[in-house]
């Protein structure tokens, strides 16, 4: 009977759109690592609505936006909502301030670690790079947490204050070669690249992004401050819903000044992505927390209670190998159907046990986490 009651308190204690949130996003990133989105933008779909939902699932190629621009900007918003949890959740167990301060050191001080391990396993050598979701994370992760327990209006305008500074850095950095704010390679991140790692990065990303991109954390966190703050549930989805339409409409008006440019976190993509994960955010809150719509999140929820292992698992070719042994059979069933057609199958097949590695650690109450 007790246990039956300490689970019941945990489960309670738990904010399950959020859970539902982070597994939703997590569930999509190993998604890319089953190959599956690959097949999507196969030349046989051009101009069809597989072809259209394809690109979603790319990154655009400079200025504009699609749908998987969103994803790394979802993540750290998570990451800022759960910070008071866990800060309140860490405390109510018997530890101190200062526990829990030591434990966002080196919590930030191993996903930078990790971070800078995955570019590594490429090129064999030591690589210092912030572009992946890790390695922005630590930044943005430890800047919010040291912002926690300021006012609400201090932190938000600690959040412009980093969109505002890398907004004049851009437009104002004078080196010849790095001086045209929003040209590839051709910027004050790139630039910054240079310094760091000696070299540009693939694709145009850049380091900087830890920067601008802090802002998604820390409104996250304010998000997070409010939803524990005893306001009723209506008046939390309210402010989430006005405070993401307020940013869908900066980010947007902001364009044709400042272009919307998720490989360089221009400050109106920081706008209109933090709009979005507000607006998404607000989704899953009112259905699930308002609404009480809770038999769904379960498949996204296994995802999100192990996230930094599937997305380590994944990356480090976890996706890969699960391919390397459902092909033969896959093709073996499905050739008939045509390659395209049984690489899609191989993709979902690939993405299905994906997650079952989560629903598998989940049943056995394995979670990993730092």
């Amino acid at each position: 009977m007790t246990n039956s009651l300490t689970e019941e308190k945990k489960k309670s204690s738990r904010l399950l759109s959020l859970d539902a949130f982070r597994g939703f996003t997590m569930f999509l990133l190993i998604g890319e690592f089953a190959g599956l989105f690959h097949y999507l933008i196969d030349p046989t779909f051009n101009g069809t609505i597989i072809g259209f939902i394809g690109e979603q699932f790319h990154h655009h190629n400079w200025h504009g936006l699609h749908f998987w621009d969103l994803v790394q900007p979802y993540f750290m918003f998570i990451v800022g909502v759960a910070i008071p949890f866990s800060e309140r959740n860490r405390l109510r167990k018997g530890s101190t301030d200062k526990a829990v301060f030591k434990h966002a050191l080196i919590r930030s001080a191993l996903l930078l670690l990790l971070g800078w391990a995955l570019y590594c396993i490429g090129p064999g050598r030591i690589v210092f790079r912030f572009q992946n979701v890790l390695a922005q994370l630590a930044v943005t992760y430890l800047v919010a947490f040291l912002l926690r327990n300021k006012s609400i209006k201090l932190q938000f305008a600690a959040s412009i204050f980093f969109i505002v500074v890398t907004e004049l850095l851009y437009r104002t950095f004078s080196v010849d070669g790095f001086n045209q704010p929003f040209t590839p390679d051709h910027n004050f991140g790139a630039y910054i690249d240079m310094l760091i790692s000696g070299e540009l990065s693939g694709g145009h990303w850049v380091s900087f992004n830890a920067i601008p991109t802090t802002a998604h954390t820390i409104w996250g966190v304010i998000i997070g401050k409010i939803l524990l703050s005893g306001k009723s549930k209506n008046d939390v989805l309210k402010i989430m819903i006005i405070s993401g339409v307020v940013g869908l409409v900066i980010g947007y008006a902001l364009d044709p000044i400042t272009p919307i440019i998720k490989r360089i976190s221009t400050s109106s993509f920081v706008f209109v992505s933090g709009g979005w994960a507000l607006l998404t955010f607000a989704f899953f809150y009112w259905t699930i927390d308002i609404l009480n719509y809770k038999k769904w999140i379960q498949f996204a929820v296994v995802v999100g209670l192990n996230p930094l292992f599937i997305y380590l698992f994944a990356h480090v070719g976890g996706g890969k190998f699960i391919a390397h042994i459902l092909k033969p059979f896959t093709f073996g069933l499905f050739d008939w159907m045509g390659e395209l057609t049984a690489n899609i199958i191989l993709g979902i097949l690939t993405w299905y046990f994906l997650w079952y590695i989560t629903y598998w650690l989940n049943k056995r109450k394995i979670f990993i986490r730092i």
